[in-house]
């Protein structure tokens, strides 16, 4: 993620940042986010007016400006609708020859087990490959992962099943005196990078018909299709209630039923034949 300050530095302060901040209006900041937009840069375009939004606040808390000329300015209303990319997934019954071939695959342990931690879990690929040791509690089969490392910034506990549990044995070999839980095999203290993932997936015949972001999806399907309760697979998956009256009142974590969910799931999995590497 861009700091916030190279945030400011590339995308305000050269039009914006030699002029006073109580002389700027919500024009001014407007027309300098769509300027980012334009040059394709959706996601930066956003942060930027969230920056400026937030400094905007700051400064009226602590009486630098008297006024917030910048709490009309709404993302939906000033940025086009961004575009949702969907992953390329497995589709179910691609399942028991992809867990085949995965049991198969002559890769890096910490790659290989790391794929399979993604699916056993259906976490994100970056919340695997980032993965620490300290993180896991064994005895309570408990997975925490804290705020900083979630994409909605909030704490998630992944139940972990006993084939989960299985992968943590295997790679402890390996890693079990470092930080990191899959560590680069090139660079130990550094996690697996970003596509080496979907690249061992290439490497394995599925280029462009599955990704790692893509098992999400695959567990969500499979789960609501065997009738599984989709609050339940919801909270899981992490993924935020977009009802914010719903969501107010609707905080539980679900923990006992995503833990029978999840080892349900490992075993559907076939996943005690799939840690033999």
């Amino acid at each position: 993620m861009i700091p916030p300050a190279v945030v400011c530095e590339n995308d305000i302060f050269p039009t914006l940042g030699s002029r006073p901040m109580a002389s700027l209006k919500a024009r001014d900041v407007m027309d300098a986010v769509k300027q980012v937009e334009a040059r394709g840069a959706t996601d930066q375009a956003g942060r930027v007016l969230q920056r400026v939004k937030a400094i905007y606040r700051w400064a009226v808390t602590h009486q630098r400006i008297d006024t917030n000329p910048m709490l009309d300015l709404v993302p939906s209303e000033i940025l086009k609708p961004r575009t949702v990319q969907h992953r390329a997934a497995l589709a179910e019954k691609e399942l028991p020859e992809f867990m085949r071939k995965l049991a198969a695959y002559d890769g890096a342990p910490s790659i290989v087990l790391g794929l399979r931690m993604l699916m056993l879990t259906a976490c994100r690929p970056g919340e695997v490959r980032g993965a620490r040791w300290v993180e896991f509690d064994r005895k309570a089969a408990l997975w925490t992962i804290p705020a900083e490392r979630m994409k909605m910034r909030e704490e998630h506990g992944v139940p972990l099943s006993k084939q989960a549990l299985e992968v943590l044995d295997k790679i402890e070999a390996i890693s079990g005196g470092r930080e990191l839980v899959f560590p680069s095999p090139y660079y130990p203290s550094k996690p697996l990078s970003e596509n080496t993932f979907n690249s061992a997936l290439a490497r394995m015949g599925y280029k462009t018909i599955a990704t790692a972001h893509g098992f999400r999806a695959l567990f969500s399907t499979v789960a609501n299709e065997h009738g599984w309760n989709p609050d339940v697979i919801e909270r899981q998956l992490a993924h935020r209630e977009q009802n914010e009256i719903r969501a107010a009142y609707h905080r539980t974590t679900y923990m006992a039923d995503r833990t029978k969910l999840m080892q349900w799931w490992a075993d559907y999995l076939g996943g005690d034949r799939a840690i033999r590497h």
